[in-house]
């Protein structure tokens, strides 16, 4: 039987981002359920925490644990919902996706994610180069308030909820819930000190809640179709609901193709191996491609987006990239692959504020441990292992599939594929 499509139900559809689409569909019809049918917001924060669901921008905390966190004397504070759409992650475009081809979806689950948290106001921060995205989103907004959506006395149920969208200015640290929260009250973007935690002081000092673009989108299914319904999708109960699983995601330990063949795409199956979901994109790399370039690329692009804050961090991610830079240069000295794990042994594991730098080693570590004979490879021959091939640059015999190895080189590498 061929599954039915959930989170991607209308994308590629004519008008997908359009309400009338939408309400045809069924759309609001989960809003005006907890509205109308005298649902109390605890009963909807008891039914997601029911459901499973965990947080899909990456740690997968549990949705409705992270809710129960706001205190329950606020001491007159409002309460914020924040929606994170910064996605930054190199290649990672699922939430732009869900945003620009059924952003209805996203609204409604926000709107009933206020409603449990007892938020009047709340934001969408999206990343400054979604342009189009933003547009989007600002148009569905106001086709909501024109339906009764949104604004004052929603449905008639006597709650009154506003979005505003927020656009940043480009950054990757910002995608971190509190360098978000930074950006969002006019600082620089930079992960703050914690505890304490946002649940607790958050945006403005204030109790609140940033979850992920498809985290509220999956709410609005939770409670249209209901938790059990929800809970049945996925492998077991740590691994609930749809997940959108397409090519990009670079922060993550790399994986051979003999590792994912047999390798569940969820949470544990994933950290089983050593790696993680993530943002649940996969880049998959085959043998034509160099994997001390592919690190090199990655380490520059952390090496730029590093907030500078934690000393670790702000000299360790250029460190990195200045040793693969030389390596794949042709200038790679024996010791350099000691000194890219020792650097990125010293910036890992807890040591700075927010988990960007244990981001940034993970794809150098991870390459080495798996393909170390590419980076000695480099060393020694002063060239990649892999193609192009040319007359002038012809196939060495130690290439991945090239035969014998002949004196003096190196064996195949140990995986015909990378996956991450």
């Amino acid at each position: 039987m061929k599954p039915e499509p959930v989170l991607l139900a209308r994308v590629g559809r004519e008008r997908s981002q359009a309400i009338d689409t939408y309400l045809a569909d069924g759309g609001y019809e989960a809003l005006k359920k907890v509205l109308t049918g005298g649902w109390t917001p605890e009963a909807v924060t008891e039914e997601v925490k029911k459901s499973g669901l965990r947080g899909r921008g990456g740690a997968g905390f549990p949705t409705g644990v992270k809710w129960g966190f706001v205190p329950k004397d606020t001491k007159g504070k409002p309460v914020y919902l924040l929606c994170n759409a910064d996605e930054s992650e190199p290649g990672t475009f699922k939430d732009r996706l869900l945003m620009e081809e059924d952003p209805h979806q996203m609204l409604e689950g926000q709107i009933i994610s206020s409603y449990a948290l007892k938020c009047r106001n709340s934001y969408i921060y999206v990343r400054g180069e979604f342009f189009h995205g933003a547009r989007v989103l600002q148009r569905a907004i106001d086709e909501a308030y024109e339906k009764g959506f949104l604004g004052e006395n929603v449905l008639g149920s006597g709650f009154s909820h506003d979005i505003t969208v927020h656009r940043g200015a480009g950054a990757y640290i910002c995608g971190e819930e509190t360098g978000l929260i930074e950006s969002l009250e006019g600082k620089r973007g930079q992960p703050r000190v914690k505890p304490p935690f946002p649940a607790v002081v958050g945006v403005f000092g204030a109790p609140t809640i940033v979850n992920n673009v498809e985290t509220l989108c999956c709410v609005t299914h939770v409670i249209h179709r209901g938790a059990d319904w929800f809970a049945k999708i996925g492998r077991n109960e740590k691994n609930t609901g749809p997940k959108v699983v397409i090519p990009g995601g670079a922060s993550a330990a790399m994986l051979t193709a003999e590792e994912i063949e047999d390798c569940p795409l969820d949470f544990e199956g994933l950290a089983a191996k050593k790696s993680m979901l993530g943002s649940a994109a996969i880049i998959v790399m085959n043998e034509e491609t160099c994997i001390v370039d592919a690190a090199r690329n990655l380490a520059k692009f952390f090496s730029h987006e590093s907030c500078g804050q934690c000393t670790p961090c702000r000299e360790g991610t250029p460190w990195l990239h200045r040793v693969l830079d030389r390596i794949e240069e042709g200038e790679g000295r024996p010791e350099d692959i000691d000194l890219l794990e020792k650097i990125a042994n010293q910036m890992g594991n807890g040591i700075t504020l927010c988990v960007f730098a244990d981001a940034a080693i993970a794809p150098v570590l991870s390459s080495i441990g798996k393909f170390r004979d590419e980076y000695r490879y480099h060393v020694e021959h002063k060239r990649c292992l892999v193609g192009p091939w040319t007359s002038e640059r012809p196939r060495p015999a130690a290439a991945r599939g090239g035969g014998n190895v002949s004196p003096g080189s190196l064996p195949p590498s140990p995986a015909n594929g990378r996956h991450r």
